[in-house]
């Protein structure tokens, strides 16, 4: 099993990146995880273009049969049992390989989000970003943890 985090930019806080890093360490148990890291587009473009130029460059990690979830505030909100079933489903249908989208500081663009087989909205809220590979990866965590049925959700 391989699940992929496709982003753009770097995490600069170090207690970010470490947390990023234990949960990939956590993943192991369950499936390869990796994070790539696409450039970002800088705030001195418009915002169209950012989007288009990350979202190409996002898409260019994409595999044809890859299961794609784009994390899209017009997504669908999910509970984690909601996501472990989610989780399960489309690694299948993706050959064992999900890669999960996650848009830059100007969200995700529309390209990203016609190819994911699912948009999902972790809240209404805004949060960074970066926090955003954080609790995605917790999420995939914990939704593994549902399905092996072991001691972690409550």
């Amino acid at each position: 099993m391989k699940i992929t985090l496709v982003c753009p930019g770097k995490i600069r806080e170090k207690w970010l990146t470490e947390g990023c890093r234990e949960y990939v360490k956590r993943l192991s148990k369950y499936a390869d995880t990796e994070i790539i890291e696409v450039e970002a587009s800088p705030d001195n473009i418009p915002v169209e273009r950012a989007l288009q130029k990350e979202g190409e460059l996002i898409l260019s990690k994409i595999k044809p049969t890859d299961a794609v979830w784009a994390i899209d505030l017009h997504g669908k909100e999910m509970t984690s049992e909601q996501i472990s079933r989610e989780l399960i489903s489309s690694i299948e249908k993706g050959g064992g390989r999900l890669t999960i989208a996650i848009g830059g500081s100007n969200g995700i663009s529309s390209e990203v989000t016609s190819r994911a087989n699912l948009r999902l909205c972790l809240g209404q809220h805004t949060m960074t970003h970066t926090m955003t590979r954080l609790i995605i990866l917790e999420q995939i965590y914990r939704g593994f943890k549902i399905y092996k049925g072991e001691n972690y959700h409550k």
